[in-house]
């Protein structure tokens, strides 16, 4: 559940942007600005939340994160501008990725291993379903009670949390295992994980294989609409097959846990993605675009991404003893990634079906690339302290 904060975050008032411009007397783009207040200050904090708990235990940023992204939904609920939406926007985009950071640094101190692997499988799965359900909940509430109840939603869906927590998440990192937050040493310590080879590579093929499906994400609009013949009301004929390849991938990356080593995985899962690019490129060179064929190869891709994720996102926080921090970087990574992808390659990429192709091909190649010299290589696993 902590998993699904940030989708749910971004996904769930979609469905009221035009009521609510009209109803703070705004623009529309004032309104799309609103994603922007939120994720970069989400993006900026991810390199965060992992080192504070690193610091100063997991459980206590979690508890705190939830608490202020109540009250921060709270300010979004209750705005009575544009300009207090932004701001509560901001300051959920601060709280909101702790849970998502800090959680896979708790998966890693409890479980090691296929344990860790299923564990994170199921994670996966939720935050891939999450994008898909929290509009749909947010245009029922939108429609039943009005623009601002989708935020009451999502403070009560942080305060629901924040209690669950309490309750139930005990403390995972042990004092004795916990790390300085002193500027100097901190600063060395991110120095380290910059310089770190293996784990540059494995966070950049993490990105790079996230990016190849997400250029379609971003360029949506263009894709379907323009190229396809999509009516407006017909995203789910991208959402719903893309969210069920990577639900399958996540299941099958639970099933083959403690069956199949990681690297071998990763590798079946690269197999995968690349049969899928591969078809991508043909199709879409091939045939004329349209419903099902220049889609259909997308949850292909999905499948083999998500299969690749959990092991990836393992294999990188065993390379360095604060995992916290790891999960930080890894975070950050993928939303630079994704956010250099927005600004420069989707623009360059939109204008027809077979460059959008190329791209996701050419995402995963340097993405396969980064993992085969990860894995040509000795990797020792580092433990935690």
């Amino acid at each position: 559940m902590l998993a699904a904060i940030g989708p749910f975050a971004i996904d769930t008032y979609l469905p009221a942007f035009p009521t609510i411009a009209r109803s703070l007397a705004t623009s529309d783009l004032h309104v799309q600005q609103t994603l922007t207040a939120y994720l970069a200050p989400f993006a900026f904090m991810t390199l965060w939340h992992g080192s504070i708990s690193d610091a100063l235990g997991r459980r206590i940023v979690v508890l705190a994160s939830l608490l202020g992204f109540a009250a921060a939904s709270a300010v979004c609920m209750f705005a009575p501008s544009i300009e207090i939406l932004w701001l509560g926007r901001a300051l959920q985009g601060i709280t909101s990725g702790a849970g998502m950071v800090v959680g896979r640094a708790i998966v890693r101190d409890l479980l090691s291993g296929p344990e860790a692997q299923r564990l994170m499988a199921r994670v996966a799965m939720i935050f891939a379903i999450s994008p898909a359900i929290a509009p749909i909940i947010g245009g029922w509430i939108y429609v039943a009670l009005g623009w601002r109840a989708t935020f009451g939603f999502l403070l009560l869906f942080g305060l629901l949390l924040f209690v669950l927590c309490w309750r139930y998440l005990p403390e995972t990192l042990p004092p004795e295992s916990r790390h300085s937050l002193h500027p100097v040493k901190l600063g060395r310590a991110y120095l380290h994980a910059c310089t770190h080879r293996q784990f540059l590579l494995l966070i950049a093929a993490l990105s790079l294989n996230f990016g190849g499906f997400f250029l379609y994400v971003l360029a949506a609009p263009k894709f379907l609409i323009e190229h396809l013949g999509v009516s407006p009301q017909g995203f789910a004929t991208l959402f719903v097959p893309t969210v069920l390849g990577m639900v399958i991938g996540s299941f099958l990356s639970g099933r083959l846990a403690g069956k199949v080593t990681p690297l071998a995985t990763v590798s079946i899962a690269y197999a995968i993605m690349l049969s899928a690019a591969t078809l991508n490129v043909l199709l879409n060179s091939l045939a004329t675009p349209g419903v099902p064929q220049s889609i259909a190869p997308i949850p292909l891709y999905n499948i083999g991404m998500a299969l690749a994720m959990p092991n990836l996102t393992l294999l990188g926080l065993d390379q360095l003893p604060q995992r916290g921090l790891a999960a930080s970087c890894q975070s950050f990574a993928q939303s630079l990634t994704t956010s250099l992808a927005a600004a420069f390659f989707v623009p360059l990429l939109w204008g027809s079906t077979l460059t959008l192709a190329l791209g996701m091909a050419g995402f995963l190649g340097l993405g396969l690339i980064c993992f085969l010299a990860f894995a040509s290589k000795p990797h020792a696993t580092v433990p935690p302290g």
